[in-house]
């Protein structure tokens, strides 16, 4: 029990327990052994986390930096987080599963994000309005939307947080950020370079607890501004509801159920790898997972022998390790969910091609690299999220049905298309109702690329430039620049 690591959370800039002192267990998926305790935030610790945040907004030395001077704390931290990238995807990696050689890269790619929003932080302006009123000088500026409530999950946190605290700091808002239950450590270790930044206390607190009571108290706190969440649809609803109590804004992305679309004049080997990496890499555990495969029925066969090939071939194991191809899923809760889902794919006509089973002599949250075919869109499995290394196949015969194939869903986040015809690859683009669209690749970030999903994949949009300017509220200021006395509207009789 000695070797248990034991989390604070990060509160005014104080490393602090939770006020009634409780804490929850974290579990290294790989071993299904506890590995550290975190924190359970009461409503009164998120209280004090919140009121911080507005202090630090309306009183603290925050408020009199200048943009430039906040894009010099964003430009260290960046430089922190870089050389820290080692030790926090080490942790990141021993609490949620994901592969320590994809980890630690994420976490020294994300430095880029707060780069790129280091630069953005004295290039947000308003307007002068050619207003058609005479004698007056009209005009807008951007002020911070006040404090910002990010809600990230425990797949790819590190990132997924960059894309609200960048942002939302350049613009000069102020953060609570409530890290996932299922796997804090790698967020509250990120916390200990904020301080190292030279950002000032209470500007960035980072919580830890359950849903209810913390997530609830967090999202409908009267002094939030905006909430950020990124997860699944039913906490989403929970907080839309919670929003009404406070009337933040809100911007939500929930996942997806990507479609990839392979035609049957793709490059076969790029389709194949694109569309592995899109669903296994990870373990599927991905937003953006291309859990959606349909092919050409002409290529199909050919497709499917290459792509099982390659995933009998994944070496399954300790994510730690280099040789390692991929982990386990970060919950037993999952592994669980995806073993009956597959069985009921295949009591409604599915076929499991390869996979479909844990793998032996594991002793983790392992589940094999799974490619169910399916006779049509009516499996379940076709428009379920798994969050695991499980990819539906189903076969077309023209570009009209994969379009409306891609479209049958609840889901928009992500797509990828597979062509070697360039109108073909506009066509599909355009026709395909989601908010990121891959062409000839899958899996592909930017700091200066939107993205973001419709229907039940959310709205709003994170990264970007425009990101920073949704962060933002307009303030117009009339000025009357005549010197003659303001006109009398109430005229004696």
């Amino acid at each position: 029990m000695s070797d248990i690591a034991n989390y604070q959370m990060l509160i005014d800039g104080k490393w602090v327990d939770a006020s009634d002192g409780k804490t929850f267990e974290s579990i290294n998926p790989t071993t299904n052994e506890v590995w550290s305790r975190v924190p359970e935030a009461t409503a009164k610790d998120v209280n004090a986390a919140v009121e911080a945040a507005h202090r630090a907004l309306d009183f603290g030395p925050w408020k009199q930096m200048s943009p430039t001077e906040r894009g010099h704390c964003l430009r260290r931290l960046a430089d922190l987080l870089g050389d820290a990238s080692e030790e926090l995807g080490r942790i990141e990696t021993i609490d949620t599963g994901k592969m320590f050689k994809e980890t630690r890269w994420q976490a020294k790619y994300i430095s880029e994000f707060f780069h790129f929003y280091a630069g953005c932080a004295d290039k947000i302006n308003g307007d002068t309005l050619p207003i058609d009123k005479p004698d007056m000088f009209v005009f807008t500026k951007r002020e911070p939307l006040g404090v910002i409530a990010a809600v990230v999950p425990w797949n790819s946190q590190l990132f997924l947080s960059a894309v609200k605290i960048g942002p939302a700091l350049a613009a000069g808002n102020t953060i609570v950020l409530k890290a996932s239950e299922h796997a804090s450590s790698a967020m509250l270790e990120f916390g200990k370079l904020i301080e190292k930044a030279g950002i000032p206390d209470g500007v960035v607190n980072i919580i830890t607890g359950h849903g209810d009571p913390c997530g609830k108290a967090l999202t409908s706190h009267p002094l939030v501004a905006r909430v950020s969440f990124t997860g699944g649809p039913v906490s989403a609803r929970h907080i839309v509801h919670n929003s009404a109590e406070n009337f933040a804004e809100v911007s939500l992305e929930l996942g997806g159920k990507s479609p990839i679309l392979v035609f049957d004049d793709a490059d076969i080997e790029s389709a194949v790898n694109g569309a592995v990496g899109g669903i296994f890499a990870a373990s599927g555990q991905s937003c953006v997972a291309g859990s959606r495969l349909y092919l050409h029925e002409a290529i199909a066969d050919e497709f499917l022998e290459r792509m099982e090939a390659v995933a009998a071939s994944v070496n399954i194991g300790d994510p730690m390790l280099d040789e390692t191809q991929m982990g386990p899923l970060c919950t037993r809760a999952q592994l669980e969910n995806i073993k009956r889902e597959v069985a009921l794919a295949i009591d409604q006509g599915g076929t499991v091609r390869c996979g479909g089973k844990e793998p032996e002599g594991l002793s983790g949250n392992f589940y094999e690299p799974t490619i169910v075919e399916c006779p049509s869109q009516d499996l379940k499995i076709v428009d379920t999220e798994l969050f695991g290394p499980v990819v539906s196949v189903i076969r077309f015969k023209t570009e009209e049905e994969a379009v409306r194939l891609a479209n049958e869903t609840v889901h928009g986040l992500a797509a990828g298309i597979f062509t070697r015809s360039s109108a073909r690859s506009v066509r599909v683009a355009e026709a395909v109702k989601a908010g990121i669209v891959w062409v000839n690749t899958y899996r592909v970030i930017s700091p200066v690329a939107e993205f973001g999903g419709m229907k039940t994949s959310g709205y709003g949009r994170e990264s970007g430039f425009q990101a920073v300017m949704d962060y933002t509220r307009p303030k117009t200021v009339w000025m009357n620049t005549s010197d003659e006395p303001l006109a009398s509207q109430f005229h004696s009789r």
